[in-house]
């Protein structure tokens, strides 16, 4: 008995995915020279996967900020707030996070990872019910084993199924909390917010929407999906994070709820944590600023998503779900998925690979997230690859189904 024979299987599957050229899961950036691109291994490469949608990571006042927070209040809390005080900043970004969704009151957390986890694992408990979308991220399914809950999946996207799961619930006199995301990080879906909204309402249940890839993304103002769909004041908890739109690290949850602001003293992720660092702080607070003062972000954004998508559409090449920033390429298995992972990478380009169990439906993906911060020309580049490595995986793959033919015949 050996303490990790539960993951076995693990050594070999890597082996098998790294036998195939680089390792998709161990990438250095040895130098990273702007918001997308980057040297890997000696060569340029444009990065088309990296969740950076407003390409604020090498902004300038976002940097200075940063370094004058570091000049002024050091390189980290070394603490939680609880035990070591808060500092005004925080503050300050928890008052801009609350206006900025037109809320109370806001929390914020050192990723959102913890977010999840400390949010929901206060919220719920023995005795409620929380129904998730089945597609929901692993911090939210993780927050979710935290709380002693009755947890009950429904199916992904689907009102009528979250309808017909609250029904059975109405004689309980519980709390119910739907768990849903705005935009899917895999395929890059988004949630049908005002249906599942009115279902809320129908069923006097609370709801509760992470954002953490649709802030800056979707909505007038970039408030994300719930905003897009004309939901947000039906929506209770808004979730997001400061790592993708915003350019750097930490979560938050924003709410209207008077007893919102207890959740600090009833959050263990929250009150045995290290808060954000100053840093963080000051450059998240300068780029929530620029979502709010620049729209011209997001219709850049908007525009190279677009004219990613259409060009590998025109190619045949089969995608995850309608246009978003999310732009996820289905392959038919793991090895071919892995193998054109690494003739895009040769082709200078970077992108997610998505292979189960981390990935809805068992499905293997190429993911990219179009940026604001992409030229039309890195754009053009992104779908060149694509185009060039799509051949050169059919060529393959008649070769490869007509050596097996062969081999059929001749048996």
């Amino acid at each position: 008995m050996d303490l990790f024979d539960k993951i076995a299987g693990l050594p070999g599957l890597h082996e098998q995915i790294v036998s195939a050229g680089r390792d998709p899961f161990g990438v250095c950036m040895d130098k990273m020279c702007s918001a997308t691109e980057a040297i890997i291994q000696g060569r340029n490469v444009v990065l088309a996967g990296t969740n950076n949608y407003l390409g604020l990571t090498f902004d300038q006042d976002c940097v200075d900020a940063a370094h004058d927070a570091l000049d002024r209040l050091g390189t980290g809390t070394t603490g939680s707030r609880i035990a070591n005080g808060t500092y005004s900043e925080h503050r300050r970004l928890e008052d801009d996070i609350a206006s900025f969704f037109g809320f109370a009151s806001s929390m914020v957390f050192p990723t959102g990872y913890q977010a999840n986890l400390g949010v929901i694992s206060a919220l719920a408990g023995p005795g409620d019910y929380i129904l998730l979308d089945a597609d929901c991220h692993a911090c939210i399914y993780d927050g979710c084993r935290m709380t002693g809950a009755t947890v009950i999946r429904f199916r992904h996207n689907c009102p009528e199924d979250l309808d017909k799961r609250l029904k059975r619930l109405d004689s309980k006199d519980t709390n119910k909390l739907i768990i849903v995301e705005g935009l899917y990080s895999m395929f890059g879906d988004i949630a049908p917010l005002a249906e599942f909204a009115e279902v809320k309402r129908r069923h006097k249940a609370y709801l509760y929407v992470d954002e953490a890839h649709s802030v800056g993304v979707f909505g007038e103002k970039g408030r994300g999906v719930a905003e897009h769909a004309g939901v947000l004041d039906d929506v209770d908890f808004v979730v997001g994070t400061f790592s993708k739109s915003l350019g750097s690290i930490g979560g938050f949850c924003a709410s209207d709820h008077p007893k919102f602001p207890f959740l600090r003293f009833a959050s263990r992720p929250y009150m045995f944590t290290a808060s954000l660092s100053p840093s963080n702080v000051a450059s998240v607070t300068t780029a929530l600023g620029r979502l709010r003062s620049d729209p011209g972000l997001q219709e850049t954004l908007w525009r190279n998503a677009h004219a990613l998508y259409d060009r590998l559409s025109a190619f045949g090449l089969t995608l995850a779900a309608p246009p978003s920033p999310i732009i996820a390429v289905k392959i038919a298995t793991q090895e071919q998925a892995v193998m054109y992972w690494n003739k895009l990478l040769q082709a200078g380009v970077y992108v997610n690979l998505a292979i189960p169990p981390g990935t809805p439906n068992s499905t293997s993906l190429l993911r990219c997230s179009a940026s604001a911060a992409h030229t039309p020309e890195q754009i053009d580049w992104i779908a060149e690859a694509f185009g060039q490595v799509a051949e050169e995986m059919h060529a393959y793959e008649a070769q490869n189904a007509g050596r097996y033919l062969l081999r059929q015949s001749a048996e």
